[in-house]
């Protein structure tokens, strides 16, 4: 058995690749999916300074100059959207030392890094994700349980470093969430009624959204439930999945489907207590459909790119759960069942889509609760274990 609380990210090996080629590197991703374990463990020479910490935030807002004077070169800084007058000087030390690797960042909220970064240090940066830990990466540990285990607790790393249980990590993490990053970052002053909205979203993972409804079922105004949508999709808690854009004379849905980036937080939000009753859970096709778009997403991020994932549904109710598009055209097509049992029927419609797309049989494939990988005369069959097949 693998030391429980060393597991080693797929992505390091692109952190260290982009160190070399730019002279910033920007590590962003959800709270505690393990971005300040993996950049000191990836750069264990660099000064690490948390901006986390009150004492080093006050010094660094107060005099951005001075402060990076005492990190000539070689510094990580962590949570740095949190000091923003940073990034313009910055961009000075950058330019003048004009050397790769200087200095690494990471931080929790997207939006706010992005837009600092898109308006300092666009061309001398390049950004990764971070998500908590994927399927495979535990399977590497030989940590990883079976797929309704991995769909009940998710990934945060503190779950298997600490063996933290679900019941009491959750709560604890919405609650740092709230007041941390909703309230004190992005400036959401109604906390009681967000909360609600985080928990009617958890409702509706893997629907496509109405924004009236939800709007409705939450009591606040359609705009704000939109704003609320960006919040969490800033701070890396849910995202839209957009329906593909090319219709085939079809008439297609427009509006986007829901999913967390964790199924163990959405999991915990609706109430499930252990991986048995998620099995029982009318919630379990849709929190297994939510862990496999996710994990699909984490294997593209640990090789650095961003994959360019839809999902189809016509006005006949025609549905693929994933598109992935490459060169303009879709390249795979993809159903997704919680069943640990494959049957011929579950590709009766990805057939149907597929053949409409011209998307070629060894390209279609059907993601099962199961972990035994099979080809059939209709498609590939794959568990969470064979996902990397998907990012070739």
């Amino acid at each position: 058995m693998a030391d429980r609380r060393i597991i080693e990210r797929d992505l390091q090996s692109v952190l260290e690749e982009r160190a070399r080629a730019y002279p910033v590197v920007t590590l962003t991703g959800p709270r505690q999916s393990g971005k300040s374990t993996l950049v000191r463990a990836t750069f264990p020479d660099y000064e690490y300074v948390s901006l986390e910490d009150v004492d080093m935030r006050e010094l660094a807002a107060d005099d951005p100059r001075a402060f990076l004077d005492r990190f000539p070169t070689h510094a990580i800084f962590d949570e740095v959207q949190r000091v923003p007058q940073l990034f313009s000087y910055m961009q000075r030390v950058v330019d003048e030392r004009n050397e790769p690797g200087q200095f690494i960042l990471s931080g929790s909220q997207n939006f706010l890094l992005l837009n600092n970064i898109s308006q300092s240090l666009a061309g001398r940066v390049a950004v990764l994700h971070l998500l908590p830990l994927s399927y495979r990466e535990l399977a590497q540990a030989d940590m990883a349980a079976g797929p309704s285990a991995f769909t009940f607790e998710g990934g945060y790393p503190r779950l298997y470093s600490s063996l933290a249980a679900p019941a009491d990590f959750f709560p604890n993490y919405i609650a740092t969430y709230l007041d941390r990053d909703v309230r004190s970052e992005l400036g959401v002053r109604r906390i009681s009624a967000f909360n609600t909205f985080l928990t009617l979203c958890a409702m509706r993972v893997g629907e496509v959204l109405t924004l009236s409804h939800l709007a409705d079922e939450a009591d606040v105004a359609a705009s704000t439930a939109r704003d609320w949508l960006s919040v969490l999709e800033a701070s890396f808690i849910a995202f839209p999945l957009r329906p593909y854009h090319r219709n085939y004379g079809k008439r297609l849905i427009k509006s986007p489907k829901l999913y967390f980036y964790d199924s163990g937080l959405a999991a915990n939000l609706l109430g499930l207590e252990s991986a048995d009753e998620l099995t029982a859970s009318q919630s379990r096709g849709a929190l297994f459909e939510n862990t496999v778009v996710t994990e699909i997403i984490k294997q593209y991020q640990a090789l650095g790119k961003e994959p360019r994932l839809y999902y189809w549904r016509d006005s006949n109710q025609q549905e693929a759960d994933l598109i992935i598009e490459r060169g303009g055209r879709p390249h795979y097509v993809i159903e997704i069942k919680s069943s640990s049992t494959y049957r011929p029927k579950h590709f009766e419609t990805l057939t149907n889509i597929a053949d409409l797309m011209e998307v070629p049989v060894e390209r279609r494939f059907l993601v099962y609760g199961g972990v035994e990988a099979m080809e059939t005369r209709h498609g590939n069959v794959i568990g969470l274990p064979d996902l990397h097949r998907l990012v070739d």
